[in-house]
């Protein structure tokens, strides 16, 4: 069977949320070729060239450059797809945008329904882009993969006539970056680099904009910040969307010089980032997984994280649950970790080890294959 993936959001140099996601699961299928090399074909399209980073051609997994950017679907894949001698028998988008019309079986991908729960915190074309072509989507494939049962039940809700083909494969962390063993490089370095002047610092870790609830975490932090005077809060990060507020609520709660702001993390950095911080707190109000939770549980840090969407699905009970909605309880988690003894935070640490080992890309993998076969 040939099976056709569309490996752009794999394809950048900056990855998080669905770029992550679909990077490594074209390593997690690379790794798994001995598997299924003798019955299937994987030919990843992409609009540019393979980034040196992406897994190398074999015999069995190729790449289909097809230059363009723009409405690449619509104007490189989409046509490509009908006119090729050499079709896919089936094709797979790792993320919500499928090609609309395809001569074969689709197959897709679906992170989270959060911008229908909050379509007041997207630019109007970016929702109704994401809106529409999700659903268009979600109809048109033969199987929609979720990346959590949280996501899968949204689905199924907004969507009920996906009940019998949405299927789970959960997101996993990388075991060669993220672990206990790798002891960070420069202590010192890393926090000059991102300007964290205390002893210890809170982290948050994501893209910045308000499903993330980083007023509220601010917020929250305003409130015990005089017990802890070794403690900075760090909102790690690139911009989003509809972020600019974010930054004046620290200066209106006068506590600007507890509060750091480093912008984009390097990919090469995150591990130490998230290994070094006392606690990494997840307040959001939506999440379709959490990537950054089994990162910081896998590296040893505590984590906080709010009782929506997936997260607590992620976090099982090794993770510290809040109600994003009330900043003093999102306070007092932290303070919580903040002030426990040796002993009680160490069985907290080990708690995150045993959750994040639930959790494997090779395993995302396999089921992902095992799904597309199904259509066969």
């Amino acid at each position: 069977m040939r099976i056709g993936i569309d490996g752009n959001e794999a394809n950048i140099e900056n990855r998080v949320g669905v770029n992550v996601y679909a990077y490594e699961l074209l390593w997690g299928l690379y790794r798994l070729q001995d598997s299924w090399k003798n019955k299937h074909e994987l030919i990843v399209y992409l609009r540019e060239r393979p980034r040196t980073d992406l897994p190398k051609e074999t015999e069995w997994f190729k790449y289909k450059i097809l230059p363009g950017n723009g409405k690449w679907i619509i104007t490189k894949l989409m046509p490509h797809l009908f006119l090729t001698n050499s079709k896919p028998d089936i094709f797979f988008t790792p993320s919500h945008y499928v090609p609309p019309f395809a001569p074969m079986k689709l197959a897709c991908s679906i992170m989270d329904l959060g911008y229908i729960e909050f379509s007041g915190q997207f630019k109007k074309y970016d929702y109704w882009q994401l809106r529409l072509w999700s659903a268009w989507s979600i109809f048109v494939s033969k199987v929609v993969l979720s990346i959590s049962q949280s996501t899968k039940k949204d689905i199924v809700r907004h969507y009920p006539f996906s009940q019998g083909k949405v299927k789970v494969t959960t997101l996993a962390y990388d075991k060669s970056k993220f672990n206990p063993e790798i002891l960070t490089k420069d202590v010192r370095r890393l926090k000059k680099r991102y300007s964290i002047v205390k002893k210890d610092y809170i982290l948050f870790l994501s893209t910045l904009k308000p499903s993330k609830n980083i007023e509220g975490l601010i917020t929250a932090w305003a409130k015990i910040e005089k017990t802890f005077p070794d403690v900075q809060l760090v909102i790690a990060g690139k911009k989003g969307w509809l972020y600019e507020h974010i930054f004046s609520v620290a200066k209106q709660l006068k506590i600007e010089d507890r509060v750091v702001f480093t912008g984009f993390v390097d990919e090469k950095d995150k591990a130490d980032l998230i290994r070094e911080a006392k606690v990494f707190v997840l307040p959001s109000f939506w999440e379709g997984f959490g990537l950054d939770v089994l990162n910081a549980f896998a590296v040893g840090t505590p984590v906080v994280v709010s009782d929506r969407g997936s997260l607590p699905e992620v976090a099982g009970e090794a993770g510290l649950v809040i109600n994003p909605d009330d900043t003093d309880d999102i306070g007092e988690k932290m303070k919580r970790v903040l002030d426990m003894s040796k002993k009680e935070y160490s069985n907290l640490v080990e708690k995150g080890f045993k959750q994040a080992q639930k959790f494997d890309w090779d395993e995302t993998a396999r089921r992902t294959l095992s799904y597309l076969e199904e259509l066969e």
